[in-house]
C-alpha cells in the first residue's frame, strides 16, 4: 500500500511538472504571438500606416461598435408593443361561496404605418452611424499620416546632420593642418571647432525629438510607445487627380452621408408624427368564470381617439422645421466640404511646385558654389568662414528640401481626407 501511495504521488508530481511546463510553453508562445501582433512591415509605407490605424485605434472600434448596436435598433422600434395580462376579481362574495374571475390579454396594434416608418428612421440612424464610423476612421488616418511624416523628418534631419558633422571635422582637420605649417591662422581652427560644437549639440536634441516622433507615431497605430518602428518609404508623388473626379468623389464623404441619412430620419420622424392621427386599435380577450353563468370567453375591442389635434398639428410642425434645418445643414456642408477639397489640392500643387524647384534649381546652384570656396582656401585666397557660408547655404537648402517633402506629404493627405479615401495617394 505505501508503494502505491508513492506511486500515485510520484504520478501527481508528474503531471504538475507537465501542466508548468505546457503553461511556460503557452505564455512563450503568447509572447511571441503579441510581439508579432505590433509588428509592423518593413519598410513602413504611408498605405501601411493608414491601414493599421484603421484596424487599431479604439476610436474606430467603438464606432463600429456603436454601428452594430444600431442595427438592433430597426428591430426594437418597429416591434408592437408588449401584450398586457390583467388577472382580474371581478366579484367576491362575504360568504365565501363562490367568485367572478377573469384574465385577459390586453395588445394594442397602430393601424397606420407608423411602425414601418419607425424601421425608415432607425435604418436612417445606422446610416448615420456608419457615415461616422467612416469618418473616425478616416479622422485616425489623418494623425497617423501626419505622426508619419513627422518622423520622417526627424530622421531624415539626423542623416543630414550626420553628413554635416563629418564634412564639419574633415574641414577642422584640414585647418589643424595648415594652422600646423604656417599657412592658416588659428581663427580658422577654432571656427570650424565651432561649427562642430554646434552641430554636436543640434545632434544630441535629435535623439530625443526622434524618439519622441516614434512614440507619436506607435500612439497613432494604438501600439505601444516603445514598439520598434522600422525604416519609412518615401511618398512617390504621382499626378493628382483632376477637378471634376475629385468633385465627383465627394458625394462619397462620411458627412454628406451623415447628411442625406439626418433628412431620411427627418422625413420619416414627419411621416410617424402624421400617422398619429389616425386611430390606435386595442384588443382585450380571455377566460372568464361567473357564479351564475359558469366558464366562458370574453372579448374586447376598441379604438384611442387622437382628439389634441394641436398637439399633434405641432409634433408634424416641429418635425417638417427639422427636415429643413437637415437640408440647409447638408448644403452648408456640401458647400464647405468642396471648398476644403479646392484649398487642399491648391495647397498640394504649391507645396508641389516649391519642392521640385528646390530639387532642381536651388540645391544645384548651392552644390556648385562649395567648390570655388574650397579652392580658394585652398590657394589661400579665400578665408575658411567662405567655405563654412557656402556649406551652411548648401545645409539650409536641404533642410528645406526636407522641409518641402514633409509639407508635400501633409497636402497628399489633407488631400486624400477632403476626398474621403486614401487610395487615390497611398498608390
Amino acid at each position: 500500500m505505501c508503494w502505491i501511495a508513492q506511486r500515485d504521488s510520484t504520478v501527481v508530481i508528474n503531471m504538475k511538472r507537465l501542466h508548468l511546463a505546457l503553461a511556460v510553453v503557452f505564455l512563450t508562445a503568447a509572447a511571441s504571438a503579441g510581439v508579432h501582433a505590433q509588428g509592423l512591415p518593413e519598410p513602413l509605407t504611408l498605405a501601411d500606416v493608414i491601414r493599421v490605424a484603421g484596424e487599431r485605434r479604439d476610436e474606430v472600434q467603438a464606432a463600429l461598435a456603436r454601428a452594430r448596436a444600431g442595427e438592433q435598433r430597426p428591430t426594437i422600434v418597429s416591434a408592437l408593443d408588449d401584450p398586457m395580462i390583467s388577472p382580474s376579481l371581478d366579484h367576491l362574495p362575504f360568504m365565501w361561496g363562490g367568485a367572478n374571475w377573469s384574465v385577459t390579454i390586453e395588445q394594442q396594434i397602430p393601424l397606420s404605418g407608423i411602425r414601418d416608418h419607425r424601421r425608415v428612421g432607425a435604418l436612417a440612424d445606422l446610416d448615420r452611424l456608419n457615415a461616422e464610423a467612416g469618418r473616425s476612421t478616416l479622422d485616425v488616418g489623418l494623425q497617423a499620416a501626419n505622426a508619419f511624416f513627422m518622423l520622417q523628418e526627424r530622421r531624415r534631419t539626423t542623416t543630414l546632420l550626420a553628413e554635416q558633422l563629418t564634412f564639419a571635422r574633415e574641414v577642422v582637420s584640414a585647418a589643424n593642418a595648415r594652422y600646423s605649417s604656417g599657412t592658416a591662422p588659428q581663427a580658422d581652427v577654432l571656427r570650424g571647432e565651432l561649427e562642430v560644437a554646434r552641430l554636436e549639440a543640434v545632434e544630441k536634441s535629435l535623439v530625443g525629438q526622434v524618439r519622441a516622433a516614434e512614440a507619436m507615431l506607435n500612439a497613432s497605430l494604438a501600439l505601444d510607445p516603445d514598439t520598434r518602428v522600422p525604416p519609412l518609404a518615401p511618398l512617390e508623388v504621382i499626378e493628382p487627380p483632376p477637378w471634376p473626379a475629385i468633385k465627383a468623389a465627394l458625394v462619397q464623404r462620411p458627412e454628406l452621408a451623415a447628411g442625406r441619412a439626418e433628412i431620411r430620419r427627418a422625413e420619416a420622424d414627419i411621416a410617424v408624427m402624421r400617422d398619429m392621427f389616425r386611430p390606435m386599435a386595442i384588443i382585450r380577450t380571455g377566460p372568464a368564470y361567473t357564479m351564475t353563468e359558469g366558464k366562458g370567453w370574453m372579448a374586447m375591442v376598441g379604438l384611442s381617439l387622437p382628439i389634441w389635434r394641436d398637439k399633434l398639428r405641432a409634433g408634424v410642425a416641429e418635425a417638417e422645421a427639422m427636415r429643413a434645418m437637415s437640408e440647409a445643414d447638408l448644403r452648408a456642408m456640401t458647400r464647405m466640404i468642396e471648398s476644403d477639397a479646392a484649398v487642399a489640392i491648391s495647397q498640394l500643387l504649391a507645396t508641389r511646385d516649391r519642392q521640385t524647384s528646390l530639387v532642381s534649381n536651388v540645391i544645384p546652384r548651392a552644390r556648385i558654389a562649395i567648390a570655388p570656396a574650397v579652392a580658394g582656401y585652398s590657394t589661400g585666397q579665400l578665408p575658411l568662414v567662405s567655405v563654412i557660408e557656402a556649406v551652411q547655404a548648401l545645409w539650409l537648402m536641404q533642410a528645406d528640401l526636407i522641409a518641402a517633402d514633409t509639407e508635400l506629404g501633409l497636402a497628399w493627405a489633407r488631400l486624400g481626407r477632403a476626398i474621403g479615401s486614401y487610395e487615390a495617394i497611398t498608390k
